[in-house]
């Protein structure tokens, strides 16, 4: 079955500057995928150039079948980091015109703007003006807008940025509801615990180039686990002999009378939870998978030192 999303070499330069270099990314049928990179990696660029809102330098693009996002807007939602809105327009005629727009009937429309508000309990802002909204609540009208005409192809910039937990909740419930229903969803996000609760993959860039493109069950596989969770049997006396273990880089409290123990680059977990095991009596103790986190920063600090190997080193003149 052909992708739903399909980038081959796709590269983008503003001036001197590259912002996407040779990109490829496949998004399979059903499938979520997270867009992960520090702030300034390249994502935005790159869901610009997949709308057609930029014309990459040079690449492939193809979306659900076509060649341009142009010829299949009918099919594809769309969240901008840059949120936009029709700020003097009542909150349900703003969301029924952007319905139809993509298709739907008005009456249809109207009535999915009114159930979705509901589930969301914003109800009451069904006749609000836009403008008269906090910024959260308008972000949450726009994700609605954008899904209104339940797309084949949901495109989420930065979906969940500056919204509250609940909010958070929110949006996460949908995006769920929209992957079950058989919808392709990429988002972009330096939030590695909403990339690794959502994805069934990650493609992750670093200034502008790839490097991890991986379903998640592989990932986990792919990487050795380096954190162990351990409850000790008597807590407070128990923190100092933690952080004093060779093997131990560091130890963070996870609120109920457990921490998270990350081991040092190298060590081997088991051996190290054995020795653990021996000198602090414990109430239980376990391997924690990779976290999404861990292996971003572990990426991130590589990349950014083969980038510094690269760079043109000072020379001394003696003279």
């Amino acid at each position: 079955m052909e992708p739903s999303l399909q980038l081959e070499g796709l590269t983008k330069t503003y001036g001197s500057r590259p912002a996407v270099r040779e990109l490829d990314l496949s998004i399979a049928p059903g499938a979520v995928c997270g867009l992960i990179g520090a702030n300034g990696a390249g994502k935005t660029s790159t869901i610009r150039m997949i709308m057609s809102i930029v014309r990459p330098d040079s690449g492939v693009i193809r979306v659900l079948g076509h060649r341009s996002a142009m010829q299949a807007r009918n099919r594809i939602g769309y969240l901008p980091e840059e949120r936009g809105v029709y700020a003097k327009m009542l909150v349900e005629e703003y969301l029924v015109y952007i319905a139809r727009l993509k298709g739907v009937g008005a009456g249809e429309a109207a009535q999915r703007a009114r159930r979705q508000l509901e589930r969301m309990e914003l109800g009451s802002a069904l006749y609000t003006r836009i403008e008269e909204l906090s910024k959260g609540t308008v972000q949450k009208v726009q994700f609605l807008a954008a899904v209104l005409h339940e797309p084949d192809l949901l495109i989420l910039d930065e979906p969940f940025s500056g919204l509250d937990p609940v909010s958070v909740r929110s949006l996460r419930e949908l995006i769920i509801e929209h992957r079950s229903r058989g919808a392709n969803i990429l988002f972009s996000t330096h939030v590695m615990a909403y990339a690794e609760e959502l994805c069934d993959s990650v493609v992750m860039i670093s200034q502008g180039a790839k490097v991890l493109d991986s379903p998640m069950t592989a990932l986990r596989q792919r990487f050795v686990p380096r954190r162990l969770l351990v409850e000790p049997l008597e807590r407070q006396a128990a923190l100092g002999s933690l952080r004093m273990l060779s093997e131990v880089e560091a130890v963070d409290s996870c609120g109920d009378g457990a921490y998270s123990v990350l081991l040092r680059e190298g060590t081997v977990a088991h051996r190290a939870l054995a020795r653990l095991a021996d000198q602090i009596p414990l109430v239980r103790a376990e391997l924690q998978r990779p976290r999404l986190e861990d292996i971003f920063l572990s990426l991130s600090s590589a990349t950014a030192d083969i980038s510094a190997s690269r760079q043109p080193q000072a020379v001394e003149v003696l003279s």
